[in-house]
């Protein structure tokens, strides 16, 4: 999933990559409206988490206008039942392509312990329950490696890329070691517990601007970018 030669189809990216947001025919009541020639480009992003779109947005310098599902008009929740990462990141998009008809990116990410045999893995979010609650995956985490030496663990994040018909999966780790106790306040999620190999901080300690630089979502992310660069001389 690391480099790939680029198919003839994505130049260009059409409705995916472009100067304006295109009308949604099966949506009517599509808030969006088109962007002016001179504004950003614009990116559909799978998710209705407003921290990961703006992470989204800064790690790509700037340059794209990224909207949520909210913005699209969609406000079902896309369940993810696949049992992998790459399976829930495809399903998210595939639904925003199929239902809503946007060219889209999507993307899954799971904290992988290795004295947990690689979990919380794909229920990262929901470790300890549906209700997805920060402060009590980061308990459940914590007692569960209580006494245990071994820290070690990574971030993946898989991004799916599906534009006319065709999908692209990229990767990005981002390995390190939990800490034994929460140490910062920015950030979200496991980020408080999360320390990236070659630092002493947390993600929550070392600020967005660090974070955004080093993190499994950045790595992923570039890629994406550098993806889209490619075909947008």
């Amino acid at each position: 999933m690391q480099g790939c030669t680029l198919p003839s189809w994505m130049a260009p990216l059409r409705t995916f990559f472009s100067n304006s947001v295109p009308l949604n025919p099966l949506n009517p009541l599509n808030p969006l409206i088109p962007l002016n020639p001179d504004d950003m480009q614009h990116l559909v992003f799978a998710t209705n988490n407003p921290h990961k779109a703006r992470e989204i947005e800064q790690i790509l310098g700037g340059a794209y206008r990224v909207s949520t599902l909210k913005d699209i008009g969609c406000v079902e929740e896309i369940e993810e039942t696949e049992p992998t990462l790459e399976g829930n990141a495809l399903l998210k998009a595939r639904y925003v392509k199929t239902r809503y008809g946007f060219d889209c990116f999507s993307e899954d990410t799971g904290l992988e312990v290795a004295a947990l045999d690689g979990a919380p893995g794909v229920h990262t979010a929901r470790f300890s329950g549906e209700a997805r609650d920060p402060e009590a995956n980061i308990a459940l985490l914590l007692a569960r490696l209580d006494g245990n030496s071994n820290r070690r663990a990574q971030f993946r994040t898989v991004i799916a890329l599906v534009s006319d018909g065709k999908e692209i999966l990229l990767e990005g780790i981002c390995p390190g070691r939990i800490a034994s106790e929460k140490r910062g306040t920015g950030g979200f999620g496991y980020d408080p517990v999360f320390i990236p190999e070659g630092y002493d901080h947390t993600f929550a300690e070392l600020g967005e601007e660090v974070k955004n630089r080093i993190s499994h979502r950045a790595l992923a992310t570039e890629k994406l970018r550098l993806l889209l660069a490619s075909h947008s001389s």
